[in-house]
């Protein structure tokens, strides 16, 4: 029914439409993480670079806290209102916090009311983009036909990274042509968040022309749709949906948002050498999405799941050891780019099978809010606990850390059915 009702050119438009208010939420989530070996010692002045940085990751962290609530909210409204209405709100929330990180005065000029409000925006940009994931991740899945389900729903991450890029490449532009580093720490690192809250603005009215899914409007009576009772009843899906993200979300953050200030901080690269590296290993990694995306329309879900799993838990403790005490700059390349090949097997296509797990009355809010307890816990929590070890001299139990995690997801993925055989997207 799906396929009929939609011709192959409402289909990429509104995929398109879709992904580009995802490329641009997740750039403004991302900027945060890039620019704050700047703005760090502006908010937490009067420490060393690693607890500045740390104070940073903590406000990263708790943005994510608000991710599962973002999952619930906007997850709910999804699926008792629409994905199209949802998704439009959901770009909004985050232009409003983007707004406030670019214009709130540092530490110095009103004290501790900074980290303050820049908490507080954190909270809003969280509860964006907690409900961004959910929402975008059904919409694809529905949008895209059976034949190529994983490739377009691979798009979700590749506007994901691609928002991480856009967020390296202005911080490269800044550090290599328009800045010199004492005006990006002094002023520089606001330009971005400015940025990032008109962009938002922009597309959420892009956003309003896009086509609703079918899925959604086939579904049950609204007093049913997305309510946490109605996913109650779905206990297996809910905690498939927790452990294969498990492992995923914490090598994704490990491999990506941390690797700038590992080099950095552990490495020794300087911060513009750093940021170019993790630059050049994202380009080729969003390229892979596709790829392996496609790959699964041909083999199955499963097998790109199970190889990142015994990839990911049998190469992290040597990549992560080697890559502290290397200052070769292509070594470091190679290094977190075999991480980000292994990384793409969940990457690629964890939003096509979450959104399999579920029927399309609790669809959002199936994806979104189980994923988003999942990557608040784990995935925003990462570069954090990394940091905590080496504020302690442990740093090599981070790397245990990532690859037990990955060990858990790994039983998930032999335990779980194939979602490309069976899909409650087919279902409808």
């Amino acid at each position: 029914m799906q396929d009929k009702a939609i011709t192959t050119a409402h289909r990429i438009k509104s995929i398109i439409g879709g992904s580009l208010g995802n490329l641009v939420e997740w750039y403004d989530w991302y900027v945060y993480s890039a620019f704050s070996i700047y703005f760090a010692d502006v908010f937490f002045p009067n420490s060393s670079q690693t607890a500045q940085l740390l104070n940073a990751a903590g406000v990263f962290a708790i943005g994510f806290l608000m991710r599962p609530i973002g999952g619930w909210i906007m997850g709910t409204y999804a699926d008792k209102n629409g994905r199209k209405t949802a998704l439009t709100l959901s770009v909004l929330f985050m232009s409003v916090g983007s707004f406030i990180i670019a214009i709130t005065p540092g530490y110095k000029q009103i004290g501790v009311a900074a980290p303050v409000i820049l908490v507080i925006a954190r909270m809003i940009q969280g509860l964006s983009v907690g409900g961004e994931y959910g929402i975008s991740a059904t919409y694809l899945s529905e949008m895209a036909g059976k034949k190529h389900r994983g490739f377009y729903s691979s798009f979700q991450y590749v506007t994901l990274i691609m928002g991480q890029l856009l967020a390296l490449g202005l911080l490269v532009l800044l550090q290599r042509v328009l800045l010199n580093d004492d005006q990006l720490h002094q002023w520089g690192w606001r330009i971005p968040f400015a940025i990032g809250g008109v962009l938002a603005i922009t597309t959420m009215y892009l956003r309003r022309s896009i086509q609703e899914s079918v899925s959604f409007n086939g579904t049950e009576e609204k007093s049913v749709r997305g309510t946490l009772k109605a996913l109650a009843g779905h206990p297996k899906a809910v905690f498939t949906v927790v452990g294969l993200t498990l492992g995923g979300t914490v090598a994704f953050y490990t491999f990506t948002t941390y690797m700038q200030k590992f080099l950095v901080n552990t490495s020794g690269f300087s911060k513009s050498s750093a940021t170019l590296i993790s630059t050049l290993t994202l380009v080729i990694f969003m390229l892979l999405q596709p790829v392996f995306g496609l790959l699964s329309d041909k083999i199955g879900r499963k097998p790109l799941l199970i190889a990142f799993g015994v990839g990911g838990s049998l190469t992290t403790v040597f990549i992560l050891t080697t890559l502290a005490h290397t200052t070769n700059a292509w070594i470091a390349f190679g290094l977190i780019m075999a991480a980000l090949v292994i990384v793409s097997g969940y990457t690629s296509i964890n939003a096509v099978v979450k959104a399999e797990l579920f029927p399309a009355y609790i669809r959002a809010l199936g994806v979104g809010f189980p994923y988003g307890i999942t990557v608040s816990l784990f995935g925003g929590t990462a570069e954090y606990v990394a940091l905590l070890f080496k504020k302690h001299g442990q740093q090599e139990w981070f790397y245990w850390y990532v690859t037990i995690c990955i060990l858990i997801s790994l039983v998930v993925y032999c335990a779980m059915l194939d979602t490309r055989k069976h899909s409650k997207i087919e279902e409808e």
